[in-house]
């Protein structure tokens, strides 16, 4: 064990990684399907490797992981941040303000009854809250106190001591919330409402991993008879003869030659046409007045299927029933929608916003169409534009050192944290507007997210760790209570809220809630529990507000109790 401890000690950094390994092995356990998840494990690992072996930590290794952490959340929700309040979104925007607030109120009164200080403050708050990343911008806050260097330590220290007891208490609370005693309160039947939502938003329920082989889509070869309605036609005239039918006409046959069929196009008699559209007219109705032919190379119609970024103001915050009647997405369909990394549901009534990923299926030239109209096809790539990435998160940083906010007699800066969050918002707002700027693929997004984070509170745990018993012998018990009314307080509000001055439905109303305590897992028990997707529209609808607003609460708590 000294070998070992002498070990620790003269490279610190296989501390940090023994502690991701440790944590996300212990947090990844279920128990009656919950879990701790990676981030609070690797703080509980990290805790008790410095309280066993006293690993030392710096605090530049600490700053690094968590400004790139924090890029990366901004860089996620800037697409969607300033468009929240458009359109229905503003509910959910204004509730993702309203329970942050809250908390943040129940935070601030709770630390004063008990007495605690800063860290402690902060850490009861980041944990009953389930904002770990609220300790980045706490531990900050308290850099930079003009305070003896060991209370410093002690203050440091008692974050991520008070952020592990509260945690646990506040995530079951948010799981609880959604899925039980929000239920209850608002005697909403999640199954039946969530069905009805999805009658309403026009979409249509399949089971995970089964798809039917029949396909409302097709598309068939058929040759134009003399004298039938289409012959003599252009191609946009003959599509439209069937009310409430588009057909599309891609290619054509003319004796031996193969041509691409334009809406200027002439149909005579005697062509062959390769037509796509609903499987029943094609069937029902083409099917009786037209021949069938079987034509490999006229069938044979390059398609394909392409990531686009929406961008264009011009289209976003539509109906897809809207768009699907443009011509300008003509022949193209529409697969899948991602928001903020969530998978959304596709149906008539479902909106589409800027920063949304569409993918989009049809004939080669018909999607190109359709991507410029949108926005911008996303090529894959695995590169990272690591000019703005650095510039973004050096130019936030130093713009959070020298913004200062003046407390009374007191002024103080918001903090290079902030600053670096703010930065990702901007990347990712922009990103939005002109897609091929500041590239990152979310695969490096994600690891920027969960490695940088990781890693932080894996050293704020090896530096509790020495700390962790005495804190937990004289406060142990009062931060528990406190941090499950922490907890309590705003989700209980914001059910009242959402509820009564909101109007919100009950399933999107516990799916914005989830949101706005940024807890994924409460919205995956959600969905489980109502057997559908639906509630990511709320949970997507507040995630990225109260993202930046919790994280800020650290300084916040910080600066009220120094």
């Amino acid at each position: 064990m000294d070998a070992f401890a002498s070990l620790l000690n003269r490279y610190p950094e296989l501390a940090v990684y023994l502690s991701l390994a440790l944590g996300h092995w212990f947090g990844g356990m279920k128990v009656q399907g919950f879990s701790l998840g990676g981030v609070t494990g690797s703080l509980l690992a990290g805790m008790l490797l410095g309280w066993a072996f006293h690993v030392p930590v710096a605090a530049t290794a600490k700053s690094l992981v968590f400004l790139l952490f924090l890029f990366g959340i901004g860089y996620e929700v800037g697409p969607r941040f300033l468009a929240a309040m458009k359109g229905d979104g503003w509910r959910y925007a204004v509730l993702a303000v309203f329970m942050p607030v809250v908390g943040l109120i129940a935070a601030l009164v709770v630390a004063y009854a008990l007495k605690l200080d800063p860290g402690l403050a902060a850490g009861m708050m980041s944990g009953a809250l389930t904002e770990s990343p609220a300790m980045g911008t706490a531990t900050e806050a308290i850099q930079r106190l003009p305070i003896d260097e060991t209370l410093k330590a002690r203050y440091l220290a008692h974050v991520g001591v008070a952020d592990a007891l509260c945690y646990v208490a506040g995530a079951l609370g948010v799981i609880l919330t959604c899925n039980v005693i929000g239920p209850r309160l608002l005697r909403a039947r999640l199954v039946d409402e969530a069905l009805a939502l999805e009658r309403t938003y026009g979409i249509e329920r399949v089971r995970a991993g089964i798809a039917s082989a029949w396909q409302p889509f097709d598309t068939r070869a058929y040759r134009i008879a003399p004298g039938t309605r289409i012959a003599g036609l252009r191609v946009d005239q003959a599509e439209c003869l069937l009310p409430g039918l588009r057909l599309f006409v891609y290619r054509l046959r003319r004796g031996q030659a193969l041509l691409d069929a334009g809406p200027e196009t002439h149909l005579h008699a005697g062509d062959l046409i390769a037509i796509g559209g609903p499987r029943q007219a094609l069937v029902n109705v083409l099917g009786d007045r037209a021949e069938e032919v079987d034509d490999p190379e006229l069938l044979d119609i390059p398609m394909a299927s392409h990531q686009v970024l929406v961008s264009s103001r011009a289209w976003a915050g539509r109906r897809l029933e809207e768009i699907a009647r443009a011509d300008a997405v003509r022949a193209v369909f529409l697969r899948t929608i991602r928001r903020n990394g969530q998978s959304m549901p596709i149906g008539t009534q479902t909106v589409v916003e800027r920063g949304d990923l569409l993918e989009l299926i049809g004939p080669e030239p018909a999607v190109a169409r359709a991507a410029a109209e949108l926005g911008e096809i996303m090529h894959a790539s695995d590169a990272t534009d690591f000019t703005v990435v650095g510039l973004a998160i050096f130019l936030g940083a130093v713009f959070g050192i020298i913004a200062v906010v003046p407390l009374g007699q007191v002024s103080v800066s918001i903090g290079s944290s902030v600053g670096a969050l703010l930065g990702g918002i901007a990347v990712g707002h922009l990103r939005a507007r002109r897609p091929l700027f500041g590239r990152v693929p979310d695969s490096a997004v994600k690891l920027m997210q969960s490695y940088g984070l990781s890693a932080f509170v894996a050293m704020v745990g090896l530096g509790a760790g020495p700390h962790f018993v005495a804190a937990v012998q004289e406060h142990g018990l009062g931060l528990f209570l406190g941090g499950i009314v922490v907890t309590m307080t705003p989700l209980l509000s914001g059910l009242w809220f959402g509820h009564k001055v909101l109007k919100i439905p009950s399933v999107l109303l516990l799916g914005a809630i989830s949101g706005a305590q940024t807890f994924t897992a409460a919205l995956a028990a959600l969905q489980e529990r109502s057997g559908s997707s639906i509630a990511v529209i709320g949970y997507s609808g507040s995630v990225a507000i109260a993202h930046v607003l919790l994280t800020t609460w650290g300084t916040v708590m910080v600066l009220a109790f120094a």
